[in-house]
């Protein structure tokens, strides 16, 4: 094998492949030396984490410089494996990181490398309204990285009900539902007592004064009655799509 093919095996198939005789000893202790992580200076990239956890880890962009971007995207991309995820990156990270590799797909402040294969999971996030969008297209988009082309119904909160109960088919046809809302933070308690699926759900900062950036929705969704609801924190769009993600492998 091409010793640059190692990156693109996982754990199980290097060790399979050292066994087989398709992988050369030397050449898996090199692979190997990258485990538990790679010390690239601004940061050490968790290499092992797809192992341990089930999905690799991903690049937070604020607080980050261009350059920091960049050297952390080119080490996940050269030598992970899975998909690479940079979320909320703004438009001169974005610019940079495509320079890294351009075959990225760009979905709003989230860009996606080496998509996972469909999984036929599915996954419906919910918004109470509007401006909890960019939170769920933030879900969204980290769900399509892990093979799972999420559906939504947006713009379906408590002060319109009836508008939730004319796509009660589709809450009930998903596998797991996010639930995305902010003000009072009720959705997610509403979904919760009519389906029997996991309902995730994310608090957003949106909402006037006691609303308080997002702590009453928090605080409402985690005193939730629906026993089949947990919550992720404020305006955790990723969060929740990664355990989102994790449900569905079980």
């Amino acid at each position: 094998m091409n010793p640059d093919g190692l990156y693109e095996l996982s754990l199980d198939e290097l060790i399979d492949g050292v066994a087989s005789g398709t992988v050369l000893p030397d050449d898996a202790v090199r692979r190997l030396s990258r485990l538990p992580f790679a010390d690239v200076g601004v940061a050490r990239i968790d290499h092992h984490r797809a192992f341990r956890q089930g999905l690799p880890e991903a690049v937070y962009a604020p607080g980050k410089s261009v350059i920091d971007v960049v050297t952390v995207i080119t080490e996940l991309l050269d030598h992970g494996t899975g998909p690479v995820v940079l979320s909320r990156a703004n438009e001169d990270q974005t610019v940079a990181a495509l320079g890294v590799d351009a075959s990225a797909t760009v979905l709003g402040h989230t860009v996606v490398w080496r998509r996972a294969p469909e999984s036929g999971n599915r996954v419906l996030v919910v918004t109470a309204g509007t401006a909890d969008a960019p939170v769920a297209d933030e879900c969204a988009a980290v769900l399509w990285a892990h093979g799972i082309d999420a559906d939504r119904l947006s713009d379906v909160g408590v002060a319109g009900i009836h508008r939730l109960l004319a796509d009660v088919d589709q809450i009930h046809e998903a596998d797991a539902v996010v639930v995305v809302a902010g003000m009072e933070g009720a959705l997610p308690s509403v979904v919760g007592g009519m389906v029997n699926k996991p309902v995730i759900a994310v608090p957003t900062s949106t909402g006037y004064g006691v609303s308080m950036g997002g702590l009453t929705a928090l605080f409402g969704m985690l005193s939730s009655c629906a026993s089949n609801v947990t919550v992720v924190n404020i305006d955790n769009g990723f969060g929740a799509a990664y355990v989102a993600t994790l449900i569905n492998r079980l």
